[in-house]
C-alpha cells in the first residue's frame, strides 16, 4: 500500500478497518474519527468511500498523519517513518519500538537523527545511543608491550562536550557502580580511558591497572557514559542544550536478564523525571521492551517489521497486536503463508521461534519440535530445509522470494508446528480476505 492518503476505499475495509481502529481508547477525544468521517464520502454505486475534492494540504497532511497511527498506511522508507515518529513526538513523551534483528532499528535511529541535522553539526537536536555510539570507542591494547591497554574516545564526536570541565569521571561512577565491580579513570590530555580492578590476594587488596574488561562490561560502561551524558541534557546543561530528543537502540546487546532488567528500570526512572525532552527506544530483547513497557504506561508501542525486499515497514500498535513477541512473530508468519508473500528470511524467523519453543520444553534440538510427517518419516527433510533456508545465503539482509515448492513446505512445517504446540487460534483465523 502507498504511504499516500487513498482517494477512495471500500466500504467494508472504511467500516470493518479504518472506522474499527480509530475506536481504540488512544485516540478519544482526539477528533480523528470526525475527521476522517468528514473527509470521506459514500459513493452508492461503486460501494466506495471518496476522498472529498479540495481538501486543504493541512488537512490531507493530518489524514495521512492518522491512517498512518492507526497501521492502515505502511511507510516506503526508513526516513518516511523516522518523520512519522517526529510529528508523533509532538504529541507524546515516549515511543517505544519492539522489532526483530535485521529489520531496519540502526538505520531507524540514524535516519531519525539525520532529519534533526542541517548542514551544520551544530544544528544537531538528537543524543542518540545505537551501534554508531559504541564505536565512538576503541581499544588501543599496546601491542609493543601488552601493558597498558585503553579505550580511546572520539575527541570529534560532540558527544563528548564539556567532558573536563563536567568532571565526567564523578557523573559516570553514579550509574556505573549499580552495574560493575571495576573502576576507571579519564586522561583528558590524551583522550583515553583505563579500567581498573581490585582484587583480594593473601588477606591483602591488590589493584590491578591497565585491565582489558570484557565485552559486556564494556557495553555497560558506554551505557553509563551515555546515561551520564543523557543526564546533563536533562538537567539542561550548556554543552548539551542543543538535545530536543534522546533515541536509543538496544543498550543490552551483551546483558544477561538480570542486567537487561536493572538497565531498563534505572532508565525509565531517569527519563520519567524529565518532562521536556521526548524519546525513543527500540529493541529486540522482549524482556527489555517488556519492563519498558510497564515502566514507560503512556507510552506510544509499537512492533515494527518490513512487509518486502523492496521496504515497506510496517508499525502496529501493541495493544492490537499480541504482546509476547513470539507470538506476535507468529502472527505475522500466518498472515504472509496466507498472503503467499514469503521471503527466505521468513525461514529465519521461523527457526528461531522453533529453537525457542524446543529450549522450553526441555529438548536439545529444534527438530525435536518438528513433527514427523507422511512425507518425511524420519523427520529429517523439513529439519534440512529449515536449516537450509535460515542460513547462507538466504539471509535476513538479502531477502528473497521463496521458490513455490519451498512456500508449501514452509506452510506445512509452521501449520504442524502450531497444531502441535497450541497457541489461541482467535489470534490466527483459518480464512482471510
Amino acid at each position: 500500500m502507498s504511504n499516500e492518503v487513498p482517494a477512495e476505499i471500500q466500504k467494508e475495509v472504511f467500516k470493518n478497518v479504518v472506522l474499527n481502529r480509530l475506536k481504540h481508547k488512544a485516540y478519544e477525544n482526539l477528533g480523528y474519527k470526525a475527521l476522517i468521517e468528514s473527509s470521506y464520502t459514500f459513493k452508492a454505486d461503486t460501494k466506495e468511500y471518496i476522498l472529498i475534492d479540495g481538501i486543504s494540504e493541512d488537512v490531507i497532511a493530518e489524514i495521512n498523519f492518522i491512517l498512518k497511527r492507526i497501521g492502515f498506511i505502511q511507510f516506503d522508507t526508513i526516513e518516511e517513518l523516522s518523520s512519522y515518529f517526529r510529528k508523533l513526538l509532538n504529541i507524546k513523551k515516549y515511543i517505544l519500538v519492539f522489532a526483530y534483528n535485521g529489520t531496519g532499528k540502526t538505520r531507524l535511529s540514524t535516519a531519525f537523527k539525520d532529519l534533526g541535522k542541517s548542514d551544520e553539526e551544530t544544528n544537531a537536536d538528537t543524543l542518540y545511543y545505537n551501534a554508531f555510539t559504541e564505536d565512538l570507542f576503541t581499544w588501543d591494547n599496546d601491542l609493543e608491550n601488552d601493558t597498558k591497554r585503553v579505550l580511546q574516545l572520539n575527541r570529534d564526536s560532540r558527544f563528548f562536550s564539556g567532558l573536563r570541565e563536567l568532571e565526567m569521571e564523578s557523573r559516570i561512577r553514579r550509574f556505573l557502580s549499580r552495574y560493575a565491580d571495576f573502576d576507571f579513570s579519564i586522561d583528558y590530555d590524551r583522550w583515553n580511558v583505563s579500567f581498573s580492578r581490585e582484587i583480594r590476594k593473601d588477606d591483602a587488596t591488590k589493584k590491578i591497572e591497565h585491565i582489558k574488561i570484557s565485552r559486556g562490561e564494556e557495553n555497560i560502561f558506554v551505557w553509563c557514559f551515555f546515561l551520564a551524558v543523557a543526564r546533563l541534557a536533562i538537567d539542561k546543561q550548556e554543552a548539551y542544550d542543543w538535545v530536543k530528543y534522546i533515541y536509543i537502540d538496544d543498550p543490552i546487546s551483551s546483558l544477561d536478564d538480570n542486567n537487561a532488567i536493572a538497565v531498563a528500570s534505572h532508565l525509565a526512572q531517569l527519563l520519567k523525571k524529565q518532562n521536556d525532552i521526548k524519546t525513543v527506544i527500540s529493541t529486540h530483547h522482549a524482556l527489555f521492551f517488556n519492563v519498558m513497557y510497564n515502566e514507560l504506561n503512556k507510552a506510544e508501542k509499537y512492533f515494527l517489521s518490513r512487509k518486502n525486499e523492496g521496504g515497506e515497514y510496517s508499525i502496529r500498535n501493541t495493544g492490537d497486536t499480541p504482546f509476547f513477541h513470539h507470538v506476535a512473530l507468529l502472527k505475522e508468519l500466518h498472515e504472509v503463508a496466507d498472503s503467499g508473500r514469503l521471503y527466505t528470511y521468513h525461514f529465519n524467523i521461523l527457526r528461531n521461534i522453533i529453537e525457542k519453543t524446543a529450549t522450553f520444553h526441555g529438548f536439545k534440538n529444534f527438530s525435536s519440535c518438528i513433527k514427523q510427517d507422511s512425507d518425511d518419516q524420519d523427520g529429517t527433510i523439513h529439519t534440512r530445509l529449515v536449516n537450509l533456508l535460515s542460513h547462507g545465503n538466504y539471509s535476513l539482509f538479502e531477502p528473497k522470494e521463496m521458490l513455490d515448492d519451498n512456500k508449501e513446505y514452509f506452510k506445512k512445517i509452521l501449520n504442524v508446528f502450531m497444531e502441535n504446540y497450541r497457541f489461541n487460534p482467535e489470534l490466527f483465523p483459518q480464512e482471510r480476505t
